[in-house]
């Protein structure tokens, strides 16, 4: 174990993991997009899948270390502030977009599911928060409805590939999801293995991310929630930021929407695994108002995220779409509520 570590090392392996994580992550945009092309998924279900999960490696890994620890709010806080943090990337991409708000541009039924099934599983864990300690051994009753809600979210999200029963308008400005010819090129296997690669340094990064993180905490007496979600849920977060910004840069718009929502729904999977690697009992039970506070507005970030994405405004306030103002104002009310708690 790495959590007795001086503050002055844990805050250098802190920073040096988060360049780790940046790094892979700023690659990972490219061979997820060329990924969706060969194997014919699209860049709504692998952004979801693939992006998702290797994105949010770092946070699962990092959550799951904290709560074998004992650490129930760094390991829930961490995961309910990274949605929050990555819904606001999505405000920051669409900054960077200037030719339309990237909420009208990235119109697709496959990310209006994945938003849906993120709602649902933010809302079980606020269920979770409310309800009885109702557990099986020292599991959580909601901890499998949560694995089986985001297994039957993604079908959903395969599906409307296949059948769709709804479709968005088309304008001069939405980017549809087509495949480059030049992506058939380049080996499957490769593609792959350098994906592998690349998700495996993430998630090592993630772990010892989690050791600098509680050494922290150790030294310094902050509260575990406010280095959760200000702290690792940023750093962790990092991917998923450069992943989006570069998936827009490169035109693929859908595939960026998709990285983020897809990610975050996979995020609220970090406390069904943070409740089984707790032994001391429910780990819903164990958490901080704090981590209450940040998943409900994790929920209310999504909701007006999924307004914006139903509205289809081409043009907003400051060149950016009204939902963009809205998640900055509402994760600078986070940050204020956390800091001064």
């Amino acid at each position: 174990m790495l959590d007795q570590l001086s503050l002055g090392t844990a805050i250098a392996l802190f920073l040096a993991c988060t360049l780790a994580i940046g790094v892979a992550g700023t690659r990972l945009a490219g061979v997820v997009d060329r990924l969706a092309d060969r194997t014919g998924l699209g860049e709504a279900v692998t952004g979801a899948v693939l992006m998702g999960l290797a994105t949010s490696l770092s946070g699962s890994v990092l959550s799951v270390s904290a709560a074998s620890s004992g650490r129930a709010d760094l390991a829930v806080s961490n995961a309910v502030g990274g949605i929050a943090v990555q819904t606001l990337f999505l405000a920051v991409a669409d900054i960077t977009y200037r030719r339309a708000n990237l909420e009208h541009a990235a119109a697709s039924l496959g990310n209006l599911i994945q938003g849906a099934l993120l709602m649902a599983q933010l809302s079980w864990l606020l269920v979770a928060f409310a309800m009885p300690e109702w557990t099986i051994g020292h599991v959580h009753v909601v901890t499998p409805l949560l694995l089986a809600s985001y297994l039957y979210g993604l079908r959903l999200v395969r599906q409307t590939r296949s059948e769709r029963m709804w479709r968005p308008a088309r304008t001069h400005e939405t980017r549809v999801d087509e495949p480059e010819e030049d992506n058939e090129r380049e080996p499957l296997r490769r593609q792959l293995g350098v994906f592998a690669v690349l998700a495996a340094t993430i998630g090592v990064a993630g772990y010892l991310l989690e050791q600098a993180a509680s050494s922290i905490v150790a030294t310094t007496g902050i509260r575990e929630a406010l280095v959760g979600t200000l702290f690792t849920a940023v750093a962790t977060s990092l991917p998923e930021l450069v992943t989006t910004l570069a998936a827009v840069r490169n035109g693929a718009l859908t595939l960026a929407v998709a990285g983020i929502i897809g990610g975050n729904a996979f995020d609220t999977l970090f406390a069904a695994f943070s409740d089984v690697a707790y032994t001391e009992g429910s780990i819903y039970h164990a958490v901080s108002g704090e981590v209450t506070f940040w998943t409900a507005l994790g929920a209310l970030m999504t909701a007006v995220l999924l307004m914006g994405l139903i509205r289809r405004e081409k043009r907003g306030p400051a060149g950016i779409g009204f939902e963009s103002l809205a998640l900055f104002v509402l994760y600078g009310l986070g940050v204020a509520v956390v800091v001064a708690g």
